[in-house]
C-alpha cells in the first residue's frame, strides 16, 4: 500500500488521493490546510477516544466482579443499583430540559414515517433506497404475501382486483369520500372556482367531493382529464395516477392506474453494521458513494433480463397546486450517515506514535467533507445540515466526546456550529439509563433517539454475563427489561422536548418477505409513540407507511406525555434463567439457531466483504442480518458455554453441522467458498467459532475486532 506523509500522519494514498481529488474540489476548503488543522485534531482527540474505551473495560470488570462475589446469595436489586452508582455507572438525573435544536428538515422534524437502512457499500442499493421517498402501492401489495394468493410471473387479473379493492379500502379509511365510497367511482375531473382547483369524483352522473377538503393539495394533467390527483393525509402525500391504457387502468372503475404513496421519508447511508470496511480501500468505497448521493451525481449500472440499466437519483415531483402555481416536492429521502462508534481504530491512517487512527474520528471528518457539497445545492438537506447517526456510545461522556468531535469538524471545515445534527442509537445498556443524560450533552444539535432490540439485547448479556445463564433468545421480546427499554426510550425522548423536533425511531423488522405479519406487528412502532420505524426494503417502506396514515403520531405523543412512566429499576431486571432445566433437545436446537445465524452471515463477510445477508434461520426464514444480529448470537453461546449449560464439544459439533448446512444453502452462489471442504483452512469458519469461544473477552461483545482481522486476513490471502 502507498503511504503518503503528510502533516505528522501516515496516510493510504487511496485515501489521500479520495480526499484530494474528489472531494475537496468544488467546496472551499483548502487542502493543505484542512490535513494540517485535521492532524491536529486527530492527535488531540485520540488519546481522549482511548481513555474513554479503556473506561468501558474498567467498568466492566468492575460488575463482572460484582456479579462473582453475590452469586451465591440471593439478587437483591437493590444493593445492585447502589453498586452501579458507585461505579458511576448508574448517574443522577438532573433537571428537566427542552433540547434546542434548530435548522432540522420537516422529515425529521414534522412528518412521520418509514425510515430505511441501506448499506453505503452498494450503490445500487444506496440509491434505490435513497429514491424510496415514493413507492408503488399496487407493485408493493401484488409481489408480496399482503395480498392472498399465489404471487406467479404472469399477470393476474384477479390478483391485481384484489389490490384495487385493498387500495380503495384504504382510501375510503384515511381519505374518504362525501358519502360514497371510493370503489363506486367512474371517473375523476377537476373544477375551477374562483381560481381554485377541486377534484369531482363521479359516480354515474353524480357528483362527490372530499369529505375533507383540506386533504387535496394539487394535480397534473387537464382539468378534464387529469393524469393524477395529489393527496395528503397526516402530512403524507398520496399521488393517485389516472390512465385508461394500463392493464390495471383498463380493469378498474375510475381508471386509477397506480397509486404512489410517500414511503421512506428518511434513510439512514451506514457506514457501520451493515458494512464490510477494514482498510482504506474499503472506507474510500464506502465514503465515494456518500459524496456521489452528496453532490447528487451517484449512479448505478447492472444488467437485468439482459438489459444494461442505469440507475440515478430521482428529480423532484412537480404539480399544480389549489390555486394554480406550481409546487415542488422532494423526491428523494432525506439521508442520513451513521458513522462508526468509538471503538474501531483503520489502518487507513497511522498516527505519530505508530497507532491507527480513530475509524470514528476519521468518518466525521469525512462525511462532513462530503456533505459541504449539498450545502451549496441543498438537494438533501434544505436547512444545511449534516445528519450523523452515532451508534455504540457507553453513557453521557461518550455522548460528550461526538459533541467535541462535531465542534472540532465544524471548526476545521469553516461551517456555522451545530450544522451536524447527530442521532444517539440507544443501544448500549449504560446510555440508556443515562438516557436524559446523554441527550443533555447534545441537546442543540440532538435529532434522533432509537431502540435497538439486537445490539441493546447483545451489551445486555455482556454487561451481565457473570450474573447467570441468559434466557432463551426468543424469550427476550417478552421480558420486563426490554419493555421498560422500549418505553422509556420515547418517555425520555418526549420528556425533552423531542415531539415536533426530532425523531423517537424503533427498530428493524427482519423478515423481508413476510409483510403480511409486518402490516400486523409493526403498527406497533407509531402506537409506541415513535415517528419512524426501520424497514428492510423500499417495498417494506411502502408498506409500512400505510401504518402513519392510520395513527397520526404527534397525537400519540400528546397522549403518552400523560401515561406512567418507565422505570430504571425494571430496565436493569437482568433477563437470566434463575433455575434453568432445559432439556438436551432444547439447548441443542438453540445452540443451532444461533450458529446457523452466525455461520450464514460471517461467511458472507469474511470471504466476500458482504456487511449485510438475508441468512434463512433454522425454520428456513430469511432474516436480513447485520453485525447487530451476530453480537447476540455470539454472546448467547458465549454466556452458556461460561455457566456450563452447553459443553465446547458440544458447541464444535452444533458449528461444524450448521456449517454443512449454510455451505448447501449458498451451493448456487459462484463466489461461494464452502466451510466444509476444510474446516481448519476456512478463516470464515475460524472467524465464527472465534466469536463464540472467545465472545466473553471481546470488549463490550462486539463482533468487529475479531472480524476485522479475518477479513484482513482473507484480503491478504486473495
Amino acid at each position: 500500500m502507498s503511504i503518503v506523509d503528510k502533516k505528522g500522519l501516515k496516510i493510504s494514498s487511496t485515501l489521500f488521493e479520495f480526499v484530494n481529488n474528489e472531494a475537496i474540489p468544488g467546496t472551499d476548503v483548502n487542502s493543505d490546510d484542512f490535513w494540517d488543522k485535521f492532524s491536529k485534531i486527530v492527535h488531540e482527540l485520540a488519546p481522549i477516544n482511548l481513555r474513554l474505551i479503556e473506561k468501558r473495560e474498567t467498568i466492566q470488570k468492575k460488575i463482572d466482579d460484582w456479579h462473582k462475589s453475590n452469586n451465591e446469595k440471593e439478587f437483591n436489586k437493590i444493593e445492585y443499583i447502589n453498586f452501579l452508582k458507585s461505579i458511576g455507572y448508574l448517574l443522577e438525573q438532573k433537571e428537566d430540559f427542552k433540547i434546542e435544536t434548530t435548522g432540522v428538515d420537516q422529515e425529521i422534524s414534522s412528518i412521520a414515517g418509514p425510515q430505511l437502512v441501506v448499506p453505503v457499500d452498494n450503490a445500487r442499493y444506496a440509491l434505490n433506497a435513497a429514491n424510496a421517498r415514493w413507492g408503488s402501492l399496487y407493485n408493493a401489495l401484488y409481489g408480496t404475501d399482503v395480498i392472498s394468493g399465489n404471487i406467479g410471473e404472469e399477470w393476474d387479473k384477479e390478483r391485481a382486483n384484489k389490490v384495487i379493492s385493498y387500495v380503495k379500502a384504504f382510501l375510503d379509511k384515511n381519505l374518504p369520500l362525501d358519502k360514497i365510497s371510493w370503489k363506486k367511482i367512474n371517473k375523476i375531473q377537476i373544477t375551477q372556482k374562483s381560481g381554485i382547483y377541486t377534484p369531482i369524483f363521479f359516480s354515474g352522473e353524480n357528483k362527490y367531493k372530499l369529505k375533507n377538503s383540506k386533504q387535496f393539495i394539487g394535480f397534473n394533467g387537464k382539468i378534464e382529464n387529469p393524469s393524477s390527483i395529489l393527496l395528503k393525509n397526516n402530512n403524507l402525500h398520496i399521488d393517485i395516477i389516472i390512465n385508461s391504457n394500463t392493464d390495471v387502468g383498463k380493469i378498474d372503475s375510475a381508471s386509477i392506474s397506480e397509486v404512489i404513496v410517500e414511503s421512506a421519508l428518511s434513510t439512514i447511508v451506514d457506514n457501520e453494521d451493515s458494512v464490510a470496511a477494514v482498510d482504506a480501500e474499503d472506507k474510500v468505497k464506502c465514503y465515494r458513494n456518500w459524496l456521489g448521493l452528496m453532490k447528487g451525481n451517484l449512479s448505478s449500472t447492472f444488467e437485468k433480463n439482459g438489459k444494461n440499466i442505469t440507475r440515478k437519483l430521482n428529480p423532484d415531483r412537480t404539480y399544480t397546486s389549489l390555486d394554480g402555481k406550481k409546487i415542488s416536492l422532494h423526491g428523494r429521502a432525506l439521508l442520513l450517515n451513521r458513522n462508526v462508534g468509538h471503538l474501531m481504530t483503520n489502518p487507513s491512517i497511522i498516527l505519530k506514535d505508530g497507532s491507527e487512527i480513530p475509524e470514528g474520528i476519521l468518518d466525521a471528518f469525512i462525511s462532513t467533507l462530503c456533505a459541504l457539497h449539498d450545502f451549496k445545492n441543498k438537494k438533501n438537506s434544505r436547512t444545511g445540515s449534516v445528519y450523523i447517526v452515532k451508534p455504540k456510545m457507553h453513557g453521557p461522556e461518550e455522548v460528550s466526546f461526538t459533541n467535541t468531535l462535531f465542534e472540532k469538524v465544524e471548526e476545521v471545515l469553516g461551517i456555522e456550529k451545530f450544522s451536524i445534527k447527530v442521532g444517539i442509537m440507544d443501544e448500549e445498556r449504560r446510555t440508556t439509563v443515562n438516557l436524559k443524560e446523554c441527550i443533555r450533552k447534545v441537546k442543540n444539535r440532538i435529532v434522533f433517539i432509537n431502540t435497538g432490540f439486537l445490539d441493546r439485547t447483545g451489551d445486555e448479556m455482556h454487561t451481565s454475563f457473570e450474573s447467570g445463564p441468559m434466557i432463551f433468545k426468543g424469550d427476550m421480546k417478552k421480558s420486563k427489561w426490554l419493555n421498560a427499554y422500549e418505553n422509556w426510550n420515547v418517555d425520555v425522548g418526549l420528556s425533552c422536548g423531542f415531539s415536533g423536533k426530532a425523531q423517537i425511531g424503533k427498530g428493524m423488522w427482519a423478515m423481508p418477505d413476510q409483510m403480511a405479519n409486518m402490516m400486523e406487528q409493526k403498527i406497533s412502532h407509531p402506537k409506541s409513540g415513535a415517528n419512524c420505524a426501520w424497514v428492510p426494503s423500499p417495498t417494506a417502506a411502502t408498506l409500512h407507511s400505510l401504518h402513519y396514515h392510520e395513527i397520526n403520531v404527534f397525537d400519540q405523543q400528546d397522549q403518552l406525555k400523560t401515561r406512567n412512566k418507565a422505570k430504571v429499576e425494571n430496565i436493569l431486571e437482568i433477563p437470566k434463567a434463575d433455575r434453568p432445566n432445559w432439556s438436551l433437545e432444547d439447548i441443542n436446537r438453540e445452540l443451532e439457531n444461533n450458529a446457523q445465524g452466525i455461520l450464514g452471515y460471517v461467511v458472507r463477510w469474511v470471504d466476500q466483504g458482504i456487511g449485510c445477508s438475508k441468512v434463512p434461520d433454522i425454520n428456513n426464514t430469511g432474516l436480513m442480518e447485520d453485525r447487530a444480529t451476530l453480537r447476540i448470537s455470539s454472546q448467547h453461546i458465549a454466556n452458556w458455554l461460561h455457566h456450563k449449560i452447553c459443553t465446547k464439544e458440544q458447541v464444535q459439533e452444533v458449528m461444524k453441522k450448521m456449517a454443512r448446512i449454510v455451505d448447501e444453502q449458498n451451493k448456487m452462489d459462484p463466489n461461494y467458498k464452502k466451510m466444509s471442504d476444510n474446516f481448519e483452512k476456512s478463516i470464515a469458519f475460524s472467524a465464527a467459532c472465534d466469536l463464540v469461544f472467545e465472545g466473553k473477552s471481546q470488549p463490550s461483545g462486539y463482533t468487529e475486532p475479531l472480524l476485522h482481522k479475518k477479513r484482513l486476513a482473507k484480503k491478504a490471502a486473495n
